[in-house]
């Protein structure tokens, strides 16, 4: 009986704890001629100080605009955690500027993003090494349409078994949703043969005329997208 008495009083705390699902997100581009000294102290950067709750998971950015920079990816936190965290200190900073920003260019990328579990097809934190990013702009007023159009996505990347994790900024520049491909069996799946054509899917899923209304919901409230390869750096993240 004591024991029940003792959960009940849990109840309350459990239901205040916030989940685990802000992200942060920092781009960094090395000066072209200090590649591998950027590499070396980030890499030891990121074991001395960033371990536990703050593990870093490293990417090297093979294709688009950003092509042959770095994303850093910490987290998964809460916002009370991040609220609560305080300065990192000046060693931290010191050897962050030292050994890290000194070899990078002034271009720098940092963003928080919210992980959308409603729209996603695989839980967070259920990684691979190889992704592909589609980064999608909604038109001002129109997220909670560019959302459903993403909710016929994932019912159709399910019919394919697809793991994709959809992530929505928070208050990091434009509103955007990153609908991040998992490629769970590599780069294979990329091949046309490895699976039907998306169209062909969508259409055995949802019908023709969802199709067609997707097509019409992608003109009407996206104002662009874009896209890019990443590949985990294991060598440079968090042990």
């Amino acid at each position: 009986m004591k024991k029940l008495i003792v959960l009940w009083l849990l109840i309350p705390l459990i239901g205040m704890s916030q989940t685990k699902n802000v992200v942060n997100t920092t781009r960094i581009f090395p000066k072209s001629d200090k590649i591998a000294e950027l590499e070396k102290g980030l890499a030891a950067h990121a074991q001395k100080y960033h371990v536990g709750d703050w593990k870093w998971r490293v990417y090297e950015i093979q294709s688009g605009p950003d092509a042959g920079g770095y994303q850093i990816v910490e987290g998964p936190s809460t916002w009370e955690q991040i609220d609560g965290r305080g300065t990192l200190g000046a060693e931290h900073q010191n050897d962050w500027n030292k050994n890290v920003s000194a070899y990078t260019t002034d271009k720098m990328q940092s963003m928080y993003s919210i992980f959308r579990e409603d729209l996603s097809t695989v839980q967070l934190t259920d990684y691979s090494d190889k992704i592909a990013i589609n980064h999608v702009f909604p038109k001002p007023g129109y997220m909670d349409k560019t959302e459903e159009a993403v909710k016929k996505l994932k019912k159709v990347w399910e019919a394919g078994s697809q793991t994709v994790v959809v992530y929505e900024a928070s208050s990091s520049g434009a509103p955007q949703l990153s609908l991040v491909t998992r490629y769970k069996q590599g780069l294979k799946e990329r091949d046309p043969n490895f699976r039907k054509p998306m169209k062909e899917r969508f259409i055995a899923t949802l019908g023709e005329d969802a199709y067609n209304s997707y097509l019409e919901n992608i003109r009407d409230y996206v104002e662009k997208s874009w896209s890019e390869l990443l590949f985990l750096r294991t060598d440079l993240g968090s042990k």
